[in-house]
């Protein structure tokens, strides 16, 4: 419930929105009403996600402008007030800021634990370089958990989701140690690769909550993945520049802070940030643009342009594709990373507008990056024909697979709204749908592979 004069002040900015449309209807035509139920609509949603009324209303009537020129107008002669929010609590009331300070409380606390656990191996002799293989398996594992149980408090799930959960992160953790791998072999590393992904499932549910049966949860459980990468990069960075400042100083005093940050700053450093920039991203995600489908825009065309370039080379040139296990990983990443431009670009379109320019170029790059996916896909079975079943050609062919059905489908809905024959939602509903496949297998690989390839 809002406050009397959190509820005024609310009303107030409202009136002066509909007053500034009022004025400017001779000019335009426009339905106020009808906008001021959208309005309102994106503001009881925004207020759910925890922003005071004054700040959902600012970023309420930003989006708005998306659909509506005079509003567009409005958020562009008002948006010195929403920037300056960015770095300032609200205070028009200190609820808002209390719950501020205790979500980064619970976020730092967390991000703590996840420290402590990737130390507390070292309690039982365990090191990181004589122990690589331990660690790679259970790296996820470290760092997870805390992350799942921050949103699990965030949004107050019930015992039983959290004790479901809490088995599921357990039987990964008896599966990664009680398998008899052998030291560096590829069941081990397929292992270490593909449960982080599984994983990664656990923590959608509960960030999601109650809505991860809906488009709209699992949608925004995709924002928030690549808001998190981001972020994470960006903290990764500042945390480099950090370090080497640190150990300039303590070189000029003749201390070397090498073996300190190798076994203490870069193993903690890197699972707490996982918890703190996921703390940034639920903060900050509701009141600003989204980094993750602003890159995607700007990249969809670049990635479009090399793809073409890459299959009009190898049709000029005639030759085959000669796709060694670094050189196919890379590959797969790439059909990864296309897959995510479009997941980020469907994600920050409103599907209410029609079919414009950049859906053409998003669809030229699923093309595109399908018919890549069949090169690789024929690269993949000429190496299995040749040298048989292996544990990295089972689980690339099955993931190249499963990126073929993606692809495949998404260009004949992608090109069914360009033709004016389906909905957008459609094809929202298709990715949304789709994305626990590359969890599920990531678990068959992790789970399965091992005994059926002998633990090699």
């Amino acid at each position: 419930m809002m406050a009397t004069g959190e509820a005024v002040s609310l009303e107030d900015q409202i009136d002066r929105w509909r007053n500034y449309l009022g004025r400017r209807q001779a000019i335009h035509s426009v339905d106020v009403a009808e906008l001021e139920d959208h309005l309102r609509e994106q503001i009881a949603v925004l207020g759910k996600g925890g922003l005071a009324a004054d700040e959902a209303f600012l970023v309420a009537v930003k989006r708005l402008g998306e659909i509506d020129a005079l509003s567009r107008e409005f958020a562009r002669e008002h948006s010195d007030r929403l920037w300056k929010q960015l770095v300032v609590s609200p205070s028009d009331t200190e609820e808002p800021q209390v719950g501020l300070q205790k979500d980064a409380i619970v976020a730092f606390s967390l991000a703590v634990a996840a420290a402590v656990l990737v130390k507390a191996p070292a309690l039982f002799g365990m090191q990181l370089d004589a122990d690589a293989g331990f660690y790679a398996r259970n790296l996820s594992l470290f760092v997870l958990p805390p992350l799942t149980g921050y949103f699990a408090w965030k949004r107050r799930l019930d015992l039983r989701a959290i004790g479901w959960l809490a088995a599921m992160f357990g039987a990964a953790a008896v599966v990664a140690n009680v398998y008899p791998f052998a030291p560096g072999g590829s069941t081990e590393g397929l292992s270490a690769l593909h449960l982080p992904i599984s994983l990664w499932l656990l923590v959608g549910i509960a960030y999601a909550g109650q809505r991860w049966n809906e488009i709209g949860g699992r949608m925004d459980f995709i924002r928030f993945s690549g808001e998190l990468f981001i972020y994470y990069v960006l903290i990764a960075l500042g945390g480099g520049v950090l370090t080497a400042f640190m150990a300039m100083m303590f070189q000029a005093v003749g201390i070397d802070i090498e073996p300190l940050f190798e076994s203490w700053l870069l193993p903690c450093g890197a699972a707490g940030a996982a918890v703190i920039g996921s703390w940034l991203v639920e903060a900050k995600q509701s009141v600003i643009e989204n980094m993750a489908p602003v890159l995607a825009r700007l990249f969809t065309p670049l990635f479009a342009a090399v793809l073409i370039a890459f299959l009009g080379t190898l049709l000029w040139t005639g030759r085959g594709v000669d796709i060694e296990r670094n050189l196919l990983i890379g590959f797969d990443l790439l059909l990864v990373l296309v897959l995510g431009l479009l997941l980020y670009s469907l994600s920050a379109r409103d599907p209410r507008l029609p079919p414009g320019a950049f859906d053409a170029v998003q669809v030229v790059l699923v093309i595109s990056a399908l018919l890549a996916d069949a090169v690789a896909l024929w690269a993949i079975a000429a190496r299995i024909t040749e040298f048989g079943f292996s544990p990295n050609r089972v689980a690339a062919l099955g993931l190249n697979i499963i990126l073929l059905v993606n692809l495949a489908w998404s260009a004949v809905l992608y090109i069914r709204f360009l033709k004016g024959e389906a909905s957008f939602t459609r094809l929202e509903r298709w990715q949304t749908d789709y994305l626990p496949v590359y969890p599920v297998w990531a678990a068959i690989v992790v789970v399965a592979f091992p005994p059926i390839f002998g633990f090699i």
